[in-house]
Formats: structure tokens, sequence, C-alpha cells
């Protein structure tokens, strides 16, 4: 999803997760206390260790890294609103299966060309511990899961919504793609009007330095509070549909290279930069898929592979026991809005599913049914029924709608959801001199 804060959470984790890449601290040595996050503290050995993944993350993309005062300080800030968010999602009763964790490490594993044998003895060759790596992959699904649980299942897109986006965007050429890079200075919730005050400055002072020719990845870097804040502010290509009105008011009339006024939204200041812009091609004929599937989720109370196991049984009842596979849908598919039709969900076009699901679900003919597939939302069992081309020119722009509607809503709803666990937590800063 191309959003602006997506997965604000997907951000956020990766570099929860980046502790993992440093050795853990000798158990004798005696720690100081950088900050206590509720119950919790984060030592200052910790710290340190984030400041030396940060330092290497912005050599590594040539960004100039801030001053050591700096860069300590907004490290600092992350790893709060991040112990924040693991105790608030622990808090909610969520859980994480640990088969989910080994199979996400078997993933980032494939990902990084490696089996798991030769990443354990790549993270060992470098004084990491294993158990830690797999300790931030836990604690990045953890996080996840509550989002999913609290932001993401309450979001919904009317008709009627969709119908007032495309006619506002019909003015708009909504082929067009806009490169933007972001920064972000968070003002929290009922903050008092001295406090906000002193955001806002803090926000004009970095335009300032950006209209005296400052680099403004080294100011993403040295005072956002943006998750993104040290890969530059970079948010990549959006199409227009995908831009907040408030901020695509803010960069339409921009040309590449120049960066907007001061904007100001409920969770703060954001000055955004116009990096590049470019047309995008737009399909009209496409190939559809007409599928059905049969999804088992894991929970607290169904694991992994009681979930694999129920769908194994599932597909053997098809296919040797000659029951239909729209009766068992009915019977053990968790996805509400097609259990019922019998797992149909209908004419599916290229981008509609996650990619797991679309390359699982493209492998098969006409009639054939799919081993067990693993996403994001579960394990699922899948039959393409047939396949077409079409012209799908208004139902795509539709859809389409609906798409940047909800990423749209998503960014805000994520970092309202941050920024509220952030400010409902008890937060003692320790001096860093």
């Amino acid at each position: 999803m191309n959003s602006f804060s997506n997965k604000i959470l997907a951000c956020l984790l990766l570099a929860c997760c980046a502790t993992a890449i440093q050795a853990a601290p000798s158990i004798e040595e005696v720690d100081q206390i950088a900050a206590v996050v509720n119950d919790e503290v984060i030592t200052r050995s910790e710290l340190e260790q984030r400041y030396r993944t940060a330092m290497q993350q912005l050599r590594r993309q040539n960004i100039q890294p801030p001053p050591r005062n700096l860069l300590l300080t907004q490290t600092l800030d992350r790893m709060v609103t991040e112990r924040a968010l693991l105790q608030h999602a622990k808090n909610s009763g969520v859980r994480v299966d640990p088969a989910q964790v080994e199979r996400a490490v078997q993933r980032i594993a494939s990902q990084n060309g490696m089996s798991v044998d030769e990443l354990k003895s790549a993270l060992a060759r470098d004084g990491i511990s294993y158990d830690r790596f797999r300790e931030n992959i836990g604690n990045e699904i953890l996080i996840s899961r509550a989002r999913e649980r609290q932001v993401e299942s309450k979001l919904s897109v009317s008709d009627a919504e969709i119908d007032s986006y495309l006619q506002t965007q019909s003015g708009l050429d909504q082929d067009d793609e806009f490169n933007l890079s972001h920064i972000l200075i968070t003002v929290p919730e009922n903050a008092a009007p001295e406090q906000t005050q002193e955001r806002r400055a803090r926000a004009q002072k970095i335009i300032d330095e950006l209209n005296k020719g400052a680099d403004f990845a080294q100011l993403s870097a040295t005072y956002s509070d943006a998750p993104n804040a040290l890969e530059g502010g970079n948010l990549g290509w959006r199409s227009a549909g995908q831009i907040p009105s408030l901020f695509m008011n803010a960069v339409r009339n921009l040309k590449p290279g120049e960066t907007s006024e001061l904007i100001k939204s409920p969770n703060g200041f954001h000055i955004l930069r116009l990096n590049d812009k470019r047309g995008k091609d737009v399909t009209t004929v496409i190939t559809q898929t007409r599928a059905r599937h049969i999804l088992i989720k894991p929970s607290e109370i169904t694991s992994e592979s009681d979930a694999i196991n129920r769908l194994n049984q599932v597909r053997e009842r098809i296919e040797q026991g000659g029951e239909k596979f729209e009766d068992l849908a009915r019977q053990f598919s968790e996805d509400t809005g097609s259990a019922a039709k019998g797992g149909e969900l209908n004419w599916v076009n290229p981008g509609d599913t996650v990619p797991e699901f679309e390359r699982a679900m493209n492998a098969l003919k006409p009639g054939e049914l799919s081993q067990i597939v693993q996403t994001p939302f579960g394990w699922h069992l899948i039959q393409v029924l047939e396949r077409r081309e079409q012209d799908v020119t208004a139902e795509r722009q539709r859809l389409l709608a609906r798409q940047a509607i909800r990423e749209r809503k998503l960014d805000e709803a994520v970092e309202d959801w941050v920024r509220q666990v952030r400010d409902q937590a008890y937060v003692e800063l320790r001096p860093l001199d």
C-alpha cells in the first residue's frame, strides 16, 4: 500500500527491528537509564546501540548525520514510541504464535537469498544474538496485529464517499504521480497553546533553513518525528488520489525540488518537498480471474498449526470425499465477506488482492485447487473458476477511488493511533549528557 503513514507503522516496526542487528550488552555492565516508559526502562546501552544503527543507516544512504546530541534525542524519542506501542499491544491481549515468528524469519532469510542456517551464521559472524533477532521479529508482529485489530478493521468506505471523491477529482489528472519527502513535527493531543506555538516555531525554523539551501534529508534525520526520518523523510511515489487533499493542495503547484509552506493538521506541522512528478499509463483492458477461497485466521484460540491442519482436512474432503467447495466455505471460512457466498470473490482484478494470494491464484488453471497459501490475513485454500479479458475503465476508477480513500483514512487513523498511544503512556526522559 502506498500511503503516507503506510504502514507509518511499517516504518516504525522496521526501526524497532533495527535493534536486533546489534549485539546485546553484557549482563555484567552497570547500565544507566535513558527513559522510563510506563513500568519499563530504556537503558543507555540500548540507546547507544540504536544510535550506532541510525548512524549506519544514514551513511548507507549518503545522508550527512546530524550532531550526536540531536540524533540521540531523536533516536530516544522513537524508542519511547516503539516501547509504548509494544506495551499497548501486549496489554490489549494480542499474542503471537512462535511458529509464525519462525515463518517470518524464514521469509527474511529467503528475501536475502539465504537459508535460516545461513542467516544464523551471518548474524553470529557479526556478534548478533539470534534470540534477540527473533524477539524483535515477534515484537513487529505484535504491534502489527494490534494495529489491524484496533485501526484497520474499523475502516470502511461508502459509495457516497466514492461518488464525492470522483466528482472532486474530475478536474485533476489522476494519472499523475508525485515523488514526495516529508518532515513532521508532532503536536500532542490537547497540547497547551504554548506547546503548540513551540512546535510551530520549530517547524518554521526548518523551513527557514531549507530556504537557505539546507539539505532536506539531513533536516529530516535531525528534527522530524516521522518514522521514516532516517530515510530522509522519503515517501516515494504517490498517485494524486492517494495524497490527502490537504497535502495535494500544497504540492500541486510546486516544481520538482521545491518545498511547501508549513501545513497544519490535527497531528502537527508538516513540510513537503516535491522530488519529481510523472505521468502513469493506465491499462483499461485487463485479465480478470473469478475465484473463491476459504480463509482460516490464526488467533489466540487457533494456532498457526491448527489453521493449517484444518485447511488441509478441508482440502482432502473436497478432493477425496467429493464435498462441494462452496458448502465447506460456508461452514469453515472466516472471511465474513465471502463465506456466505460459498467463498466467492467474484471477478478479481490484478492488484486487488495481496501479492501472496495473487501469485498463488495466477498459478492455477480454471477448476484447479491450490495448496495451502499464507498471506498476512491468515491461511487460504483457493480455487479458480474462470478467466476473461475485460474493459474495466469505469469500475476500475471506482475501485481505485475506494483504495485511495481507504489509504488516506488509514494514514490518518494510524498516525492518530500512534500519537494517542504515545500520549497516554507515562514517559520520563533522563538527561543524555
